[in-house]
C-alpha cells in the first residue's frame, strides 16, 4: 500500500493575463520587522550584503505559499516597496538561487518559478488544468529510486520528480 503525505497545496493562476493575476492577488501586506527569515539568516551566514530591497525580496519569497516566477516576486515586493525595480528582482534571485536558498522548477509553463531551498526533501505533483502545485514525500517512491540506482550501479546523490496530471474522472480511491 502507498502512502502519500500531502506537504501543502499551492496554487498557481495559469492561463489569466498578468492583470487578471495581479486583481487576484490581494496586496501583500507590509512586513513587520520581526526575527530574519530563512533566506536573511544564510544571507548573514554567507556575508551576502542586505539591502532593504533584497531583504524584502527575501521575505516576499519566504512567505509565500506558492511557486512564484520572477514577474510575481516582483509585483509583490514592488507593492512594498515600489522602488524595487523588476532588474533588481531578478540579480537577487540569481543571487539567492547561485547560494542555494532558492530552487528553481519549470513546471511546464515556459518560466521559472521558485522555492525556498527545501529543509526537507519532497515532489510535486502539477495539476495541467488549474496549475496547483501539490508538494508531497513518498516513502515508496524514494526507495525505488534508491533501488534503481543501485541497480544501474551508481549512489543516488539527489532527484527532483514532477508528476503532471489532469483531476481523475470518477471517484477516487484512498490507499
Amino acid at each position: 500500500m502507498t502512502s502519500v503525505a500531502a506537504v501543502r497545496h499551492v496554487t498557481y493562476n495559469h492561463g489569466q493575463s498578468q492583470q487578471d493575476s495581479a486583481r487576484s492577488l490581494a496586496p501583500m501586506p507590509a512586513l513587520p520587522d520581526p526575527a530574519p527569515t530563512r533566506i536573511e539568516q544564510l544571507c548573514a551566514q554567507k556575508r551576502l550584503r542586505m539591502t532593504d530591497q533584497r531583504r524584502i525580496i527575501a521575505r516576499v519569497l519566504s512567505t509565500a505559499n506558492d511557486h512564484p516566477d520572477v514577474e510575481e516576486v516582483y509585483r509583490r515586493a514592488n507593492s512594498l516597496d515600489p522602488r524595487i525595480s523588476l532588474s533588481t528582482v531578478y540579480r537577487t534571485i540569481k543571487l539567492f538561487e547561485a547560494n542555494g536558498f532558492l530552487e528553481r522548477h519549470n513546471f511546464g509553463a515556459g518560466r521559472g518559478r521558485y522555492e525556498e531551498t527545501a529543509r526537507r526533501h519532497h515532489d510535486h505533483l502539477i495539476d495541467l488544468e488549474t496549475g496547483k502545485v501539490i508538494e508531497f514525500r513518498n516513502e515508496e517512491i524514494e526507495r525505488i529510486q534508491e533501488r534503481v540506482a543501485r541497480e544501474l550501479g551508481f549512489d543516488l546523490v539527489g532527484h527532483k520528480l514532477e508528476l503532471y496530471g489532469v483531476p481523475a474522472k470518477g471517484p477516487v480511491k484512498q490507499k
